[in-house]
């Protein structure tokens, strides 16, 4: 089975390609995806990316499993399906040929995930990173996406060139972190991660 995983972002850029491809690449290789590494796709803007996960599901052949990921933008209701949360934020149908376990989230964003990783970020910013600025929150997953970009841009006010901003930094600090303390953090990831493992 060729598992294709839609996925939002990666700017329009050949350098933002490349970095959006390893970055996804090393984080699956260290999650233990090695022997059954999924086919990443830049979804581009969060639309085209569902566009081209729709045409993918309609189109594909026997062997293949097109999956989406996207950010889920606003916080998850308790118990709320994916697909359900789709629907209700963006208008997003299912596709009828597509399961209710081949569309995933990163809650709220991809920026969440560099945050159960702590260590990875002082680490990546060194000097001129200011940890006190980063809250030790303890539930990440109910942290709103607004709220996680603003203590980023605080903790990292003092690196200079260095500073966090999306797309310029994402993908190298996705190679950086750990996917297991990311798993630890967020059921989100374990339900793609183990999708992956099981296929």
């Amino acid at each position: 089975m060729k598992v294709k995983l839609y996925i939002e972002g990666g700017g329009d850029s050949p350098f933002q390609a490349t970095q959006f491809r390893e970055g996804w690449t090393t984080f699956f290789q260290k999650a233990g995806l090695s022997g059954r590494m999924p086919a990443v796709v830049r979804g581009g803007g969060r639309e085209q990316t569902f566009d081209a996960f729709k045409t993918a599901v309609k189109v594909r052949k026997a062997d293949e499993l097109p999956l989406l990921l996207v950010d889920s933008e606003d916080l998850v209701a308790q118990d709320c399906s994916v697909w359900s949360h789709l629907k209700s934020r963006d208008g997003w149908d299912m596709p009828a040929t597509a399961g209710n376990e081949d569309a995933f989230l990163m809650v709220t964003c991809m920026e969440a995930w560099f945050l159960a990783d702590r260590a990875a970020l002082k680490r990546f910013f060194h000097e001129g990173w200011r940890d006190h600025a980063l809250p030790q929150w303890s539930v990440l997953s109910e942290i709103p996406k607004e709220r996680i970009f603003q203590a980023l841009t605080q903790a990292t006010a003092g690196c200079g060139n260095k500073a966090y901003s999306k797309g310029k930094r994402s993908f190298t600090l996705l190679k950086a972190i750990d996917p297991n303390l990311v798993e630890q953090s967020f059921p989100s990831a374990v339900a793609l991660l183990d999708r992956l493992r099981g296929l």
